[in-house]
């Protein structure tokens, strides 16, 4: 599918290169800062956990792209990213007594249309939206609870297995429980086993808006809130189908619930135009004015 999109996207940019006396290429580096999020039911209805907000850098990227004048073009983007959430371990008296890590990189391979101003103004507009192809690098999820504490067993749930013994921990009436303090991945790319393996692959929806503020003749600085969503549970397909049917073979039982990213941060770029930017060639790119 990598292939599949780079190529695609190769071939539109040609055909238009040719066929468009106006359009004007464009490369540039770019970064960004963001919140990440990992939007999971069975985790955010379970007692034991609190979602805690985790900010991640998605360090370098590169973007290629080609305006097709009267303010419309595409632009794909090859970007390294960090994603996941950190979830705080509460034990019945409200307290944190550990932290379950979500931990994933991602090489992100959006190809966006974009929008933008056309006028003669150093700084315009930019709006763009557009399907991503997101590959996994690494990724890590562990429970890491490091103290001893009385928890909450979510209702419908079987009791976990305590770590020292191998057997259910006893769970009495009211639904509480002693657990052991303990450090388990629970999830790993480097796993041998393949259900407690992440998927390689996630297909995400990415849109962002901002201003594009030219810097010189040829060079321009790109701002964007930027936002994506993924489509595919991140865990791997057999966990998902046993978490389904029956209760996972692992030693912290969730819910089930389908597990998504989402990411919503700040994006700079710094991007050069063949043949010079919009403002410094009189604005409309390239079209003649009426």
């Amino acid at each position: 599918m990598k292939k599949v999109l780079v190529s695609a996207s190769l071939i539109i940019l040609g055909w238009f290169s040719q066929t468009n006396a106006q359009t004007k290429l464009h490369l540039g580096l770019t970064s960004a800062y963001n919140g990440t999020f990992v939007l999971d039911k069975g985790l955010s209805e379970d007692p034991r956990y609190n979602a805690k907000p985790t900010y991640n850098f998605a360090p370098i990227g590169f973007t290629a792209g080609v305006d097709f004048g009267r303010g419309f073009g595409l632009q794909l983007e090859s970007i390294f990213s960090k994603q996941g959430q950190v979830f705080e371990i509460i034990d019945v008296a409200k307290q944190v007594i550990g932290q379950r890590n979500v931990d994933l990189s991602y090489i992100h391979l959006p190809l966006l249309l974009r929008s933008f101003g056309t006028g003669t103004a150093r700084t315009r507009f930019n709006f763009m939206f557009g399907p991503q192809l997101s590959l996994l690098t690494n990724g890590k999820e562990v429970y890491d609870q490091y103290k001893a504490g009385t928890l909450q067993l979510p209702p419908g749930a079987d009791a976990p297995t305590d770590p020292n013994t191998g057997e259910p921990v006893k769970v009495n009436s009211d639904g509480t429980y002693q657990y052991p303090a303990t450090k388990q991945t629970i999830f790993s790319t480097e796993a041998k086993d393949a259900i407690e393996r992440f998927k390689k692959t996630d297909v995400q929806i990415a849109f962002g808006i901002g201003a594009d503020i030219d810097l010189g003749n040829n060079l321009y600085l790109s701002t964007q809130v930027r936002a994506n969503y993924g489509f595919v549970d991140m865990r791997n397909e057999d966990l998902v189908n046993e978490l389904k049917d029956k209760t996972a073979k692992q030693a912290i039982n969730d819910l089930f619930g389908r597990r998504a990213n989402l990411l919503v941060g700040v994006q700079l770029g710094l991007h050069w135009m063949f043949g010079g930017n919009r403002s410094s060639a009189g604005g409309n790119s390239g079209v003649p004015s009426r």
